[in-house]
């Protein structure tokens, strides 16, 4: 596929505070998508591949490290099909993204799901400030256009699948709209 060619599937990428959903609604969208798309779960790839420089044992986190991850993810992320799962967006290149998906959680629950996760007090206080500072959303919003930066409340298993529906309801018509361009170019390369 060329440089020009459009991608024949989104890249979406679904980020959050830790504790909001983002696998899970990943997961869903896998198995509900109309077109196939790959889950990368960019934490465990972070791990599984050590693309890192090691474990921070203040943080309780690994210390990413950006070249090397962003190398592997961008031949996947140009083919497009598949959704970045991360708690953070703004490493990947605004070229990469057609859907953002900012999921938020009351702060109250997020504190009790981090806490079932037997996160360490001062972890569970970083991201339940970073929820409330509204800190991921803002990131994404810093971070690419407007028009594809959706915010979804992820409380519930009714949010979840709510969120699932439209989703997809958004695949389909990026389908269609990819369809329409796709065709467009076919036919500027017949007349020329």
């Amino acid at each position: 596929m060329s440089e020009d060619s459009p991608k024949q599937s989104p890249v979406i990428i679904i980020t959050g505070t830790p504790g909001t959903g983002k696998s899970t609604h990943a997961q869903l969208l896998v198995a509900e998508s109309p077109i196939p798309l790959k889950h990368i779960n960019v934490g465990q790839l972070v791990k599984d591949k050590s693309f890192h420089h090691g474990f921070d044992e203040q943080w309780q986190s690994y210390t990413v490290d950006e070249d090397k991850l962003l190398d592997e993810l961008e031949p996947l992320a140009s083919a497009g099909g598949i959704i970045l799962d991360w708690h953070t967006c703004e490493i990947f290149p605004e070229r990469w993204a057609d859907l953002v998906v900012v999921l938020r959680c009351n702060h109250t629950m997020l504190w009790d799901r981090l806490e079932k996760r037997n996160y360490p007090l001062k972890k569970i206080q970083e991201n339940n400030e970073a929820e409330i500072m509204e800190v991921v959303l803002q990131e994404a919003r810093d971070s690419y256009p407007q028009q594809i930066v959706v915010e979804l409340k992820s409380e519930s298993s009714q949010d979840i699948e709510n969120n699932v529906v439209s989703i997809v309801s958004w695949i389909k018509q990026w389908l269609k709209d990819n369809d329409r361009k796709v065709e467009d170019d076919m036919d500027k390369d017949t007349i020329s």
